[in-house]
């Protein structure tokens, strides 16, 4: 948790406010004494979700990432993973031969 007094508040709020959307919690201080709290909407509600399931909807909105919607299959982890076809190796010196 973050601390501020009312005129580092005013003077830096953006900074502040980007700190308590990414899940901090700033308390505000007149002089020595503490007047109010700033938490993400998510925190001060009952039932709220978790800080990740806030990041991922964030994230899915900007569409860095979509989130799948079925299950894995059983033996998804114990699966043979498929062989790649060419090295990486081999392809980034070929690119390199080329000019590319």
């Amino acid at each position: 948790m973050k601390t501020a007094k009312v005129s580092q508040l005013r003077n830096g709020l953006s900074r502040f406010l980007a700190y308590v959307r990414r899940g901090g919690r700033v308390r505000v201080f007149d002089r020595e004494t503490p007047i109010a709290e700033i938490v993400p909407v998510s925190a001060s509600r009952s039932g709220a979700r978790s800080e990740i399931e806030a990041i991922l909807d964030r994230l899915e909105r900007q569409g860095s990432v979509v989130r799948g919607k079925g299950k894995l299959p059983a033996d998804f982890f114990t699966r043979p993973r498929p062989k790649p076809k060419a090295s990486v190796l081999e392809a980034l010196l070929e690119e390199r031969r080329e000019g590319r």
